[in-house]
């Protein structure tokens, strides 16, 4: 008789378990979370980039416009010093302070130019006069995709220190920048490593690349890129520097 109270007893329990729907939505959102917190973090990680995207370019557009404006007046002409590089360089600096991009990133300006200098004798030259470059990152594909030159480029007003010739311009192909005659441009290329948030779990680290440009405002003197004394430091793109 014990033994059949026993039964009865373990029936009704498990009929009670049967009509009992008290837990139901938490189950049912301990089975959805996985899902929903996937969805979530991995939209996180699509507005991350998307921003990223956003404060990278806008930094390449202040930088480019930046450098288009600097310099100081001598007479009529406007003559660029490495102490106005060093100094707009200080603002791209903190404008990426929040992205890491010094560290993260690499930073090339060059200074296309279309001038006649003393040296040229059969008219204007397509040129990268000089480059300088701000940012530690090193691996391939970070350093300027356009073209170099070398780091005493544009230092004094000599052949010796002409730069490069680049007849096309500098650019993806078909869509390449060029100075106008007689002017130049401020080629400003931004190469960038993303960190995602949640690691690589749902996303890898992307290099995000940028470039602007901007015609030279003011009458600029191109005949170098000057450093009265005290001499400024020179940020050349032989350094790895943040």
């Amino acid at each position: 008789m014990m033994c059949f109270r026993t039964d009865k007893s373990a029936l009704r329990l498990v009929r009670s378990f049967k009509r009992d729907r008290s837990g139901i939505a938490m189950i049912e959102f301990a089975l959805a979370l996985p899902l929903v917190l996937g969805i979530s973090c991995y939209g996180l990680e699509i507005a991350n980039l998307a921003l990223l995207n956003l404060r990278v370019s806008q930094i390449t557009l202040a930088l480019a416009d930046n450098a288009s404006r600097v310099g100081v007046y001598k007479t009529t002409t406007q003559q660029l010093r490495e102490i106005d590089v060093d100094d707009i360089f200080a603002a791209t600096r903190y404008q990426g302070s929040g992205i890491n991009l010094t560290t993260n990133g690499r930073i090339t300006l060059s200074s296309l130019e279309n001038i006649q200098q003393s040296y040229d004798t059969g008219g204007p030259v397509q040129r990268i006069h000089w480059q300088r470059c701000l940012g530690a990152k090193s691996d391939p594909g970070y350093d300027s995709s356009y073209g170099t030159t070398t780091k005493t480029a544009g230092t004094t007003a000599t052949l010796t220190d002409a730069g490069t010739t680049v007849a096309s311009g500098m650019g993806n192909a078909g869509t390449q920048v060029t100075a106008p005659s007689g002017s130049g441009v401020m080629f400003v290329e931004v190469n960038y490593l993303t960190k995602p948030l949640f690691g690589s779990f749902l996303m890898s680290p992307t290099r995000i690349h940028y470039i602007a440009s901007f015609i030279v405002r003011d009458s600029r003197d191109y005949s170098q890129l000057y450093n009265p004394s005290p001499g400024a430091t020179q940020m050349t793109c032989d350094k790895y520097t943040t």
